[in-house]
């Protein structure tokens, strides 16, 4: 296996370095795009089985949302849902012979911890405009505002770390096994790196939903939070 810093690169678009961790993304996000089509393009008010399965993945996603963080889900359901499952197939493509999952370079997980910053920017300043959003920075006063800003950058900072982290690191070993002692003794490991991918996939995800309704919460006007926690 490659070293994570050093990148395959197998082809050039001008300036532009298209490495292995680029193709197999590109791969990923097409068989999302057309699994999802072929899935949901013919829905019934009698579901089948299929829709059936779908409807009760939604659901447990939903649930999921409004446990962890008390939110309404229907904002975030897309955007949560497809980072998990992103994150999930890309974890498991190194089941494949050969290919290293994209999750296990760093600039993979650093697009991913990016798009989680800026989607809790988004989603503050959507719920509460841009001064709301502004105002979170200095709770509970302004002399945390350099710690809280710090704090936003740190935090996505280790979502990113952890998760490639841990998936470099199980790749690594399933390879050093596979080496030493054949094909048949790294199955064990393999399951349990399915284990591991759908973990780090689960937690990504959950951080992403706690860190944006954190930000959403807390620059929405007390008086006026269509997002905050269902009373009793």
């Amino acid at each position: 296996m490659n070293s994570p810093l050093d990148s395959t690169v197998l082809f050039q678009i001008g300036p532009v370095s298209i490495t292995q961790a680029i193709v197999t993304t590109w791969a990923i996000m097409a068989i999302l795009v057309i699994g999802a089509f072929a899935l949901t393009r013919r829905l019934d008010l009698r579901p089948t089985r299929r829709q059936a399965a779908l409807e009760l993945m939604v659901a447990t996603l939903d649930t999921q949302i409004t446990e962890t963080t008390g939110a309404v889900p229907t904002p975030y359901r897309g955007f949560i849902g497809t980072l998990f499952l992103f994150i999930l197939v890309a974890n498991w493509s190194s089941l494949v012979p050969g290919l290293d999952p994209p999750t296990a370079q760093l600039e993979t997980d650093a697009a991913l911890a990016v798009l989680v910053f800026m989607s809790v920017i988004w989603f503050g300043i959507r719920a509460g405009g841009v001064g709301g959003w502004l105002k979170t920075f200095a709770a509970p006063n302004p002399v945390m505002i350099p710690l809280n800003i710090l704090q936003n950058l740190t935090r996505v900072f280790s979502m990113f770390v952890r998760l490639f982290g841990n998936v470099m690191s199980g790749v690594f070993v399933i390879g050093i096994v596979a080496s030493l002692a054949g094909l048949l003794v790294p199955i064990p490991l393999m399951a349990l790196d399915l284990l591991t991918g759908l973990v780090q996939a689960y937690i990504f995800a959950v951080l992403a939903m706690v860190f944006i309704t954190s930000a959403v919460e807390d620059g929405t006007p007390k008086t006026d939070l269509p997002l905050k926690k269902k009373e009793s």
